[in-house]
């Protein structure tokens, strides 16, 4: 019996097969893909008509990894996958992205997309294939879409563009990009680069859109395959009222063009100034006609402030705010600003200000990441909030959203490859949004940088980033450096890109309209970076260069490399050792294992005498000094004996002072003389050839008394 339709199609040497009709039947459309051995299911079901009163998309993308994918049971207490882990988010959001501007404006109806993660071989990287699994899924299902879609990962090995490199290349990879993209238009990008140029990042582009149009066309021939795939749904989700829409037009559309004339550059004075417009056009309206007519007001209005913003722009050369199209808003920055914490920053950019804060932990402080695709630890984390009351709303706190996930994760990956190579310390960025109006991930880049300088961190180079804006339109187009929220909102392009002096590091683009010349992307690109180098030079005008050393209250680390035999030695039976090193020299030690047949201690301490301690104790335990007849040493008495006390030479070397040889006096009792704990200072005699033991004496350090005359 034959079930279901199987396709394959091979893309940057790299095999993947999509299967359809065999596994999720019930749902609209659904397939598995398969590239080496890892599989995973996507699915999608449409509601067959809106919701009253809904006028946007209501698109769902989840994706969930299985454990049982990488042959792995779930921690926790009740041993089951959980709430999406922050990896999983980010994978979402590259969908989300990617698919949403391709669904037709006015359609309104629920959209679930799922994604799960049945099968991994830890080779062949599930994200970089979720993108085609959902536009495929979605090809062959009824419901209307103006794709598809496809997502590749493009890395560079050795000098050589690798499309979806597996984990092993990745390794070697100095670039890690993932771009979406139709038939015709890339539509999202997303990735991190060790400082490469604006020419490399678009044969970076061009390169992936080659093999996004290879797998559009596959899935143009699996749908066609498919019975149930065309035609698609009719579908009618939006009613209008074209009177009202003209009225709304002829009224409104000079009084906006004119408030957008004005160069206003506080965000609420604009806001007030449009809503008197809407406000002044429904008073022309009776009470009858506007209890009717209010839900059309609002999205016309909308309209006609976005076509009025858009054409002032494009026909007259004006921003909102009055600045020319390159122009950056005032910048101002501080550092040092918080007392106490280990390293903290202001950076404001015109409405946009961030607060952000670095701590500086040890070993025990790293994230433990337990997925199923990796399990480790990472020791660079960026945590990005963005209250309410940043752009002067109340709203209720719901935890921390898939914006601010995202957004945090952008920042760090600009800031990850600039830290320093021998860094021993756990870093935590927070960047705190206290004020927003646009561009608030570059703020979190900007401030970050700073507050790692302010807290001595040796990054290789400073970070700035700008986002960047599009207005296209009747053959015209205009490209804005360092955009507004407004801006983001009409415009037709929202383009991120991070950097330092010498290259980009990061970026993120996100595309609205279709067909984006590559010459307005070299463009935008050029000016991006004329942005980002005069942001650099603020911040380098705030602090020139890190602090040469950590500030007070930072925890003082040292790490070195000890032999991997004697990890058991340091650590002592039952962690005894180790236990009593930290608590005797107030420190906090940690031992890991590394390759190569080595272990790496870190000491971390507040104080140099303390930290010098546990590192003299610990190097003799792991590099062991051999115990040399007629030399003197100082240790501590281990236990007390009637015959004498033992007392250690070395870490893990006894001896005994008999009691004999600890005075020239005659002793009763050892305890009439010393206790367990005093150090004392004594000299290597030999070893007893019965016992083993070495033979130690203390008084031959005393000045022999004179004797007595009779």
């Amino acid at each position: 019996m034959n079930i279901g339709t199987k396709m394959s199609i091979t893309t940057g040497g790299k095999e993947i097969s999509i299967e359809t009709g065999k596994l999720a039947k019930q749902a609209d459309g659904s397939v598995v893909l398969q590239m080496g051995n890892t599989v995973m299911l996507a699915t999608v079901v449409a509601a067959p008509e809106a919701k009253d009163g809904v006028d946007f998309l209501p698109l769902t993308v989840d994706y969930k990894e299985k454990f049982a994918a990488a042959g792995k049971i779930p921690g926790g207490f009740f041993r089951r996958e959980a709430r999406p882990s922050d990896g999983e988010v980010l994978i979402m959001r590259l969908v989300d992205r990617a698919l949403r501007p391709l669904f037709p404006d006015d359609y309104h109806a629920e959209v679930q997309l799922m994604i799960q993660l049945l099968a991994y071989d830890g080779e062949h990287q599930p994200d970089a294939l979720c993108g085609l699994a959902a536009s495929a899924a979605i090809a062959v299902s009824n419901i209307p879409f103006n794709g598809p879609m496809s997502e590749v990962r493009v890395g560079r090995v050795n000098g050589e563009y690798v499309i979806n490199p597996t984990v092993s290349e990745m390794k070697e990879s100095d670039i890690d990009i993932m771009i979406a993209g139709t038939i015709k238009d890339i539509v999202m990008l997303e990735g991190e680069m060790k400082e490469i140029s604006e020419l490399e990042m678009v044969e970076v582009i061009k390169i992936a859109h080659a093999a996004i149009i290879e797998q559009c066309q596959f899935q143009l021939e699996l749908a066609a395959l498919i019975p149930t795939a065309n035609p698609k749904r009719e579908y009618s989700h939006e009613t209008h009222n074209e009177e009202i829409k003209a009225r709304v037009y002829d009224f409104c559309m000079e009084k906006c063009r004119e408030i957008a004339r004005q160069g206003i550059a506080s965000k609420a004075t604009r806001t007030e100034l449009f809503n008197a417009v809407k406000d002044e056009f429904k008073a022309t309206l009776t009470e009858e006609e506007l209890a009717e007519l209010s839900g059309f007001i609002s999205v016309y209005f909308s309209e006609v402030k976005k076509k009025a913003v858009r054409h002032v722009m494009l026909h007259e050369g004006k921003r909102l705010d009055g600045r020319k199209f390159d122009e950056i808003r005032p910048i101002w920055a501080e550092v040092n600003y918080l007392p106490m914490v280990h390293g903290s920053a202001v950076f404001t950019r015109g409405e946009t200000q961030s607060l952000t804060t670095l701590t500086l932990g040890g070993k025990m402080d790293e994230q433990l990441l337990d997925g199923v695709t990796f399990r480790g630890t990472e020791k660079f984390m960026l945590h990005y909030n963005f209250p309410p009351f940043s752009t002067g709303e109340a709203k209720p706190l719901r935890g921390t959203s898939r914006r601010e996930v995202g957004h945090g994760n952008l920042a760090l990956r600009a800031l990850k490859n600039v830290l320093p190579d021998d860094n021993a310390y756990t870093i935590r960025l927070v960047s705190e949004i206290l004020e927003s109006n646009g561009s608030s991930s570059m703020a979190t880049v900007c401030a970050g940088t700073l507050a790692l300088m302010d807290g001595g961190v040796q990054i290789k180079a400073p970070v700035s980033g700008i986002a960047m804006g599009l207005i296209a339109d009747d053959g015209k187009f205009v490209v804005l450096s360092d955009i507004l929220g407004d801006e983001d909102h009409l415009g037709d392009m929202d383009f991120k890109v991070t950097g330092t002096s010498k290259g980009i590091t990061a970026c993120q683009m996100d595309i609205k309209v279709d067909g984006l010349p590559y010459e307005v992307l070299i463009q935008a690109l050029e000016q991006a970076r004329e942005g980002r180098l005069h942001i650099l030079n603020k911040i380098v005008e705030t602090i020139a260069a890190p602090n040469p050393d950590f500030k007070p209250q930072t925890p003082r680390i040292e790490a070195f490399n000890v032999p991997n035999e004697m990890i058991g030695a340091i650590i002592g039976p039952g962690g005894k050792i180790i236990q009593a090193m930290q608590k005797e020299t107030n420190t906090v030690i940690t031992i890991e294992e590394l390759e190569g047949g080595e272990g790496r201690v870190q000491v971390m301490s507040n104080n140099g005498d303390d930290m010098k301690a546990a590192v003299t104790r610990i190097k003799q335990i792991a590099f062991p000094p051999t115990v040399e007849v007629g030399v003197e040493y100082e240790g501590k008495i281990k236990s007390l004996q009637a015959y004498g006390c033992f007392v250690e030479i070395l870490p893990g070397t006894d001896g005994l002072i008999h009691i004999s040889e600890f005075n020239w006096d005659k002793i009763a009792k050892m305890e009439d003389v010393c206790k367990e704990g005093d150090v004392v200072r004594f000299k290597v005699m030999g070893k007893d050839e019965k016992t083993k033991k070495w033979k130690l004496s203390r008084k031959v350090l005393l000045p022999k008394p004179e004797k007595k005359e009779a």
